[in-house]
Formats: C-alpha cells, sequence, structure tokens
C-alpha cells in the first residue's frame, strides 16, 4: 500500500476545521469533501439545501461518490481527507489502493451547536430541531459507523489549545 490517507470524520462542529488547520501548519495537505459538495452543488443550480444535495448525490450515485470524487484530488504521500460520512466513503479511498486510518473527533452537541453558529456559515442550523434534524441526516448516512470504527478519537470538549496540543500529538503519531 502508499502512504495512507488519514480520514478525517466529526459530527458538524465538532472540530474537522481546526484540525485541518494543525495539519496544514505540519504541511500535511488535505482536501474537504465538502468544498466538493460545494462546488458540484453551485454548478448544479439546485434549489436544494446541500446536505439535501449530497444526500441526492449519494442515492443516486452510491453512498461512496463524494469519497470516488475526492480520490482524484489526493496527491501522493500522506493526505489528509475531510468529512467523510460513511464507510462506503472509507473503502472508496482502500479501493483506490490507499491505506486509510480513520481519525474520529468528537465534542458534545451543546458545545457543536454553539460553534455551528458563532462560524455563521450558510448551511447554520436556525435552532435547535435544525441541528437535531442535520445530526440525523448526518448519522443516516453512516457518519455514527465511522466514528465508531474510528483508529483514533480525539475529544474536543476542553480548550481549542488542548485540542490542538492533541492534534499535533496525533498528526505526528500517524504521519511518522
Amino acid at each position: 500500500m502508499s502512504a495512507p490517507v488519514l480520514i478525517v470524520a466529526g459530527m458538524p462542529g465538532a472540530g474537522k476545521e481546526e484540525f485541518l488547520s494543525v495539519a496544514a501548519s505540519m504541511g500535511v495537505p488535505f482536501v474537504r469533501m465538502g468544498d466538493l459538495v460545494r462546488e458540484r452543488h453551485a454548478a448544479s443550480g439546485s434549489e436544494l439545501s446541500l446536505g439535501e444535495f449530497a444526500g441526492r448525490e449519494r442515492e443516486a450515485h452510491g453512498q461512496g461518490v463524494w469519497a470516488e470524487r475526492s480520490v482524484e484530488k489526493i496527491g501522493p504521500g500522506v493526505f489528509l481527507v475531510d468529512g467523510c460520512r460513511g464507510m462506503s466513503e472509507v473503502r472508496a479511498f482502500r479501493g483506490a489502493g490507499r491505506d486509510a486510518a480513520i481519525i474520529g473527533i468528537h465534542a458534545p452537541p451543546a458545545a457543536r451547536y454553539a460553534r455551528l453558529l458563532e462560524r455563521g456559515r450558510a448551511d447554520a442550523p436556525r435552532d435547535m430541531a435544525d441541528f437535531e434534524e442535520r445530526d440525523a441526516r448526518e448519522l443516516s448516512w453512516g457518519l455514527g459507523e465511522v466514528l465508531a470504527l474510528a483508529d483514533v478519537m480525539i475529544s474536543n470538549g476542553g480548550s481549542l489549545e488542548s485540542f490542538r496540543s492533541e492534534a499535533r500529538k496525533v498528526l505526528r503519531e500517524e504521519i511518522g
């Protein structure tokens, strides 16, 4: 097998973006599957929400479609992939001849909700019911199974610096 793909998985607002920032500071390249969803969504002209669009694409092209579309963006050497939602996506990376390790990031729901509101993106929840609906959708795609099968799990319920320190430690261990 070639150099590993490190799959970063977590519920919305868990801290995946902070993990990617730490990785970038260490020179580890990455691709965000969500960026691919946003690009395809914009190009399609669809009036569906991003989540609905991503789900429709999975229904039409298979559960691993976003991973399959990400594979072509992965360079040689150690590479991070953000946004994996199901084991079919993990299998897509492994099927492309890459060793794939899952790095799970967990944060309590209240912290995640607050973070999603703070970052102010267009897909931020309107209220707690919207947040819970989004979580249910993410879990329906198989994200819970990916997190349960993570090779490494990082808890992000403390300080930002504590999380960054743990992220650096995990990355040093995973990239050798």
